[in-house]
This record gives C-alpha cells, structure tokens and sequence, in this order.
C-alpha cells in the first residue's frame, strides 16, 4: 500500500526531478523517486553479492583473479 512520506531535497534535485517530469518520461516526482529507489535497491543487491563472493573466495584460501562478467555472479545478483 502506497504510503506518503516527506523528504527534503536540495534544489540540484529538484531541478533533476522536475526536468524528467517536463519530458514526459515519468508522470510525477513520486515516479522518479521510485525509479531512482529501484535503481539503488539494484546496485545494492550486486554490491552485496560481489561482497560475498569475495568473503567466498577468502574463505576457500585461493587466489583466483575476480571476473566480474561471470555467470555466477550474475546470477547470485538477480
């Protein structure tokens, strides 16, 4: 359920948000502020399966280089 909260944002932010809201792509500040939630909520999730593949690799006492491109990173991230 949707749930009103209030934030202060500096006028960089503002400006940024108001700007993709007059070009149309979202219909309201709300809109991008939830694109932008998705997009961070995102990159958190991969940092935190790159931190744990890494703890992985420490704990199997292994050097091995790090592929970042590998499938199995990718799919721990999704």
């Amino acid at each position: 359920m949707p749930r009103n909260t209030s934030v202060s944002l500096g006028d960089h932010f503002m400006a940024f948000i108001n700007k993709r809201v007059k070009s149309g792509r979202y219909n309201s500040a709300s809109d991008v502020v939830r694109a932008g939630l998705r997009l961070l909520e995102e990159h958190e999730t991969k940092v935190e399966a790159m931190r744990g593949a890494v703890l992985k690799g420490e704990e199997a006492n292994q050097a091995t280089p790090l592929d970042p491109d590998a499938s199995s990173l990718r799919e721990q991230s999704t």
